[in-house]
């Protein structure tokens, strides 16, 4: 049976790390290390993914949660004040779609062939899962952000590459106002927060955002203003590094 089990490639992470540092919108990079150091951690993620209830029933009924976060008319009719309607004016606001983490993983993925059915699916699962974090956490897709939610992922998964990466954005971005302290801040929040990854998103879309953040545990969401590599804040900071 394929696993998830592989040895850490150390040399691919370095490269991709390096690239990363580079261009810090290459989202495939990031897939790249996560997997080069993820070692045994998928397949522990997996182990306990498969033994909650909602696990059990995602491997039982095949579901594909990309299916519904691909469906924006679905998405559309939903409550205002909803996850699904936030989800959907995140998607907007940052001009990418559900579909566009697919294209950089598939990209970055080292091991596209080495998963057994029911392990693919909880890898898209938790891959599709991403941008769903991002709003209940109350990040946006900026620089500031996407280290924070990867802060926040880290201890929720205990992936080495997701903490690293996230380490890299802390150190990267330290010269920004409050940057760090967001990013500290989100490692805390996801400590505190339930198991993601075995939350039944599905069943969550509909619900009200307020209620959703209550009930998993990250009502207390930051405060802060967003910095993308296109700013002059960011190109400041980066070019007196």
């Amino acid at each position: 049976m394929a696993t998830f089990n592989h040895s850490h490639d150390f040399g691919t992470a370095f490269r991709a790390l390096r690239a990363i540092i580079a261009n810090p919108d290459d989202t495939k990079q990031a897939f790249t290390v996560i997997q080069a150091l993820g070692g045994p951690t998928g397949e522990r993620l997996f182990a306990r993914f498969r033994k909650t209830d909602v696990g059990a029933t995602v491997l039982a009924e095949h579901r594909q949660l990309l299916t519904t976060l691909a469906d924006q008319a679905k998405l559309e009719a939903m409550p205002d004040g909803s996850l699904g309607r936030a989800y959907l004016e995140f998607l907007r606001s940052q001009q990418i779609t559900a579909e566009g983490l697919v294209a950089a993983s598939q990209e970055g993925d080292l091991y596209a062939d080495a998963l057994d059915p029911e392990r693919r699916l909880f890898s898209d699962r938790l891959r599709d899962m991403h941008d769903l974090w991002h709003v209940v956490g109350g990040y946006r897709g900026d620089l500031i952000g996407e280290a924070s939610i990867l802060a926040l992922s880290f201890v929720q998964t205990w992936n080495p590459g997701v903490g690293l990466i996230a380490f890299l954005g802390f150190l990267k971005e330290g010269d920004l106002d409050g940057a760090r302290t967001i990013i500290a801040r989100a490692f805390v929040r996801g400590h505190r927060a339930a198991w993601l990854p075995a939350v039944d998103w599905e069943v969550m879309l509909p619900r009200q955002l307020t209620d959703v953040r209550a009930e998993l545990g990250l009502s207390d969401t930051p405060s802060y203003e967003p910095v993308y590599t296109s700013d002059p804040r960011f190109i400041e900071a980066t070019a007196t590094a």
